[in-house]
């Protein structure tokens, strides 16, 4: 595939959507096609990480364990970005992403990430609002979930 291919398909990224076409080209030349088949981990829940996947096709589900086993907390697909959380931050994975089909995906690597930030303080600027719109969905979700047990 061409940079061009892969600069397009970050376009379609929530994350990159207000980004120039001329960043979204060096990130895309800043990574990496990897491949992923069924029932295969992206990344695995309480590793540390230093990369991160835009899902250019296929799907998978996150997982979260229990004292009853994973659970099944999300379904991510094309267009989605997964593990940016251990870019960002030195903390294990919170969560496993297991490909459900044959995934194709570019794999980002945080020094290449915090270059681009670093440069280019409007992508570090929409990558914080993805990620804030990202934490009310998910403290909105939790509190429904709090709901739901206190009301059982």
């Amino acid at each position: 595939m061409s940079i061009d291919t892969d600069a397009a398909a970050l376009r379609k990224i929530p994350l990159f959507r207000g980004i120039e076409d001329q960043k979204l080209r060096l990130l895309a030349f800043m990574s990496e096609r990897v491949r992923f088949e069924a029932g295969e981990n992206l990344v695995e829940e309480g590793d540390f990480g230093d990369v991160a996947y835009i899902i250019l096709s296929g799907e998978a589900d996150v997982l979260v364990a229990s004292p009853s086993g994973e659970q099944l907390v999300a379904t991510v697909k094309e267009n989605d970005f997964v593990g940016e959380i251990a870019l960002l931050i030195d903390v294990p994975r919170t969560a496993t992403v297991r490909a459900t089909s044959e995934i194709m995906a570019l794999a980002v690597t945080k020094e290449h990430f915090f270059k681009l930030l670093g440069n280019f303080p409007d992508m570090a600027l929409e990558v914080m609002r993805a990620l804030a719109h990202r934490l009310e969905r998910t403290t909105r979700e939790f509190g429904r979930l709090r709901a739901a047990v206190a009301n059982t």
